[in-house]
């Protein structure tokens, strides 16, 4: 079998495309290497790939054309489609590169996917498109109509491109919206991995708010077991919560890395920032019955991996 992983240098493509690898899969993977963070970082992130000879790495963008095209002639029998730009916070400093990358270049994909036949896409979005959803948990029957700000606009557009791919052309597409994904390599201006890292060198951590601001911290192992069981059962058109339903306060969370790390953070309270929701909180039953999801990494357990990680590449 082989799949088309975008985004694949990323956090959770370089975890898809080792499991991926590590079950027999064919991996093309697509990354530009955007400067968002460290580019060294995305490479250092795939090196056990790109000593696998079934992994075939594209460097480019998934606005051009030429590169997608390239990639679609070795016909996947799947498109993973990870790659956007990410972060609701830089969204609202630059609109138009999040409508550009995230809706063309998905827009150019699923083009590509309908000429080259393939049959299944997933398309990675976000707990973002809930907005300040009053009710809780939140379940993929509520309505997404009100994003609070330009990444989760376009994530929930993305998903309406999908099914609009899906219904002219009879692909079969799955979207995923993931829950505050966590765990080794996580993109370091997440707060997780930015917490920790500020611990470490004793400088004040932001808060923005009183920190009750609560998440639904998911840990990548768990994720990549969604994502598997998604390309295993890709067929219609779905979309499926990716969390861990049990949100945890941004005030628990920093009392979780305090008594893990053995260190007292000195906090830093700032004003809420525009576009961050309240809560993030998945129902993840509808992905339990179809998928077999079960996600299994409590938050301390999570946490003990990832600031292994964290220590050992520090």
């Amino acid at each position: 079998m082989k799949a088309l992983v975008t985004g694949v240098a990323g956090f959770i493509g370089s975890h898809l495309a080792e499991r991926l690898l590590a079950e027999g899969w064919e991996v093309t993977g697509i990354d530009n290497f955007d400067p968002f963070y460290d580019p060294n970082v995305k490479r250092s992130n795939i090196q056990t790939c790109l000593q696998d000879p079934r992994f075939r790495l594209m460097e480019g963008d998934i606005r051009d054309r030429a590169v997608v095209d390239l990639a679609m002639e070795g016909r996947p029998d799947i498109v993973v489609h990870l790659a956007a730009k990410a972060g609701v916070r830089p969204s609202i400093e630059h609109p138009l590169e999040y409508v550009d990358v995230n809706l063309n270049g998905t827009a150019i994909l699923l083009d590509a996917t309908c000429r080259y036949g393939i049959p299944r896409f997933i398309f990675a979005s976000s707990s973002s498109v809930y907005g300040n959803n009053p009710k809780i948990p939140f379940s993929e029957n509520d309505n997404v109509d009100r994003p609070i700000s330009p990444y989760a606009a376009t994530k929930r557009a993305g998903e309406l491109l999908c099914h609009t791919f899906h219904y002219l052309h009879g692909i079969s597409v799955t979207c995923l919206r993931f829950f505050t994904v966590y765990g080794p390599r996580q993109r370091p201006d997440l707060a997780i991995h930015k917490f920790a890292r500020l611990i470490l060198q004793d400088k004040p951590i932001p808060i923005y708010g009183d920190g009750t601001m609560q998440r639904d911290f998911t840990y990548i192992d768990d994720i990549i077991d969604g994502v598997m069981a998604a390309i295993q059962r890709c067929n219609g058109f779905r979309i499926y919560n990716l969390g861990n339903s049990h949100p945890v306060s941004v005030n628990n969370l920093i009392a979780y890395l305090e008594a893990l790390m053995g260190r007292s953070a000195n906090r830093q309270h700032l004003p809420p920032q525009p576009g961050d929701v309240d809560r993030t909180y998945a129902d993840i039953t509808k992905a339990a019955n179809e998928l077999g999801y079960s996600p299994k990494t409590p938050l301390e357990k999570g946490l003990r991996h990832f600031l292994t990680w964290l220590q050992a590449n520090t």
